[in-house]
């Protein structure tokens, strides 16, 4: 019985794995992975919030002899959302700076993506209230227009 939930798993796993998992936003685009990251910092800025932190495998990898796919992890905020979102819940903080996720395809393009603000922030309604709500979609609309013109 084992036997078959695991090759039925098998045979279902591939369908979901082109489905967005839930709470993400992803946009494939033709963009190289080095030219989706330099837009992705410049929307950041250029949609009022800030590059607080950056970490990703792929230059470590490169520095020990390892090839992997291009694959960073921007994390994006800015002061006034950090104080308002305080305001409302102080666990909520841990999750600040929410972040974006550039990653290489096997082609050479590069796919965006990101957990949403309201997805993120959503486990800490029940402290923040609908304050908190607010700011998570304000910062929904932030996030997705940083998206939309990075990958233009």
């Amino acid at each position: 019985m084992k036997a078959l939930w695991a090759i039925a798993c098998l045979l279902v796993t591939p369908a979901w794995a082109d489905e967005p998992l839930s709470g993400w936003a992803v946009f494939q685009t033709d963009k190289s992975y080095e030219e989706l990251v330099t837009d992705t910092k410049a929307a950041v800025k250029d949609n009022g919030l800030i590059v607080v932190t950056q970490a990703g495998p792929t230059k470590a990898a490169a520095a020990r002899g390892i090839t992997i796919p291009g694959n960073l992890v921007i994390g994006a905020f800015n002061n006034d959302y950090a104080v308002r979102v305080l305001e409302t819940s102080t666990a909520a903080m841990i999750e600040a700076p929410i972040r974006f996720y550039v990653t290489e395809n096997n082609d050479g393009t590069a796919t965006l993506s990101y957990k949403t603000p309201s997805f993120v922030f959503a486990p800490y309604v029940y402290e923040g209230g609908k304050t908190l709500t607010d700011i998570a979609s304000e910062l929904d609309t932030k996030f997705q227009d940083v998206a939309e013109t990075a990958v233009k």
